[in-house]
């Protein structure tokens, strides 16, 4: 049974989880822009004051969002979390936060009578998303890519799926994407508690970093393209 804490800074909420067994016993998140560098070694102290956490020694791994996302934010969870895997000498787990983002989103809705497909959108500022698609069994159906979004980005998906659109860049998309086959869900954050199942997984599987080479997965470069349509 893997004991495991999370790190999730990929975006401006700033989150850490306690897990074993890909069971999360507890949680902490603070929903604060610009908080990470301040409140990330908080969170984790208060983590691990909790009577239901063990002492951090007793860590079997220690799991870290390694992006696309804020560029700030990922080198502050990337770093604290390197940081605790040398001080503990414990593995480090790297997974990529557009499966922490669908992680949620297909368990709640994945068991649809249509033939869905999920669809992750993470702002890059402009009409420009951090993006991939998922099936239900949350495997890889278009890699993680940045696009700039206009009404036939997602086309080739929306014509033969229902598309399930989702994270903090589907609301400024929602008016450019209209087709009677895409959902779209809100109030949705890549989160460290999300990252237990997967974490769990990748332990078993003995999928761990370099701790002394690992960086975050930045994806800066841009499809070159004018969208049709602007919102913004």
């Amino acid at each position: 049974m893997a004991k495991i804490l999370s790190i999730e800074t990929s975006t401006g909420v700033c989150s850490v989880a306690y897990s074993e067994n890909g069971k999360v016993i507890a949680s902490k998140e603070l929903f604060q822009v610009n908080s990470h560098a301040s409140n990330l070694t908080v969170l984790i102290e208060e983590l691990f004051a909790l009577e239901k956490t063990p002492e951090m020694k007793e860590l079997d791994a220690v799991a870290v969002s390694s992006g696309p996302g804020s560029y700030t934010g990922l080198r502050i969870g990337v770093s604290t979390d390197k940081g605790i895997c040398y001080a503990l000498n414990k593995p480090l787990i790297a997974i990529d936060s557009m499966h922490i983002l669908a992680q949620p989103i297909v368990d709640q809705h994945g068991n649809s009578d249509k033939e869905t497909v999920f669809c992750p959108l993470m702002d890059a500022r402009r009409m420009e998303v951090y993006t991939a698609i998922f099936d239900r069994s949350l495997i890889l159906k278009e890699e993680i890519s940045a696009k700039i979004v206009d009404e036939e980005t997602f086309t080739k998906w929306l014509d033969k799926y229902q598309v399930v659109f989702f994270g903090n860049g589907a609301d400024k998309c929602k008016e450019v994407i209209n087709h009677q086959n895409a959902v779209f869900v809100g109030d949705c954050h890549p989160l460290a508690k999300n990252l237990a199942p997967l974490a769990e997984k990748y332990f078993a599987e003995e999928r761990f970093e370099d701790v002394a080479y690992f960086e975050p997965f930045y994806l800066k470069d841009f499809v070159a393209t004018t969208p049709k349509k602007k919102v913004l």
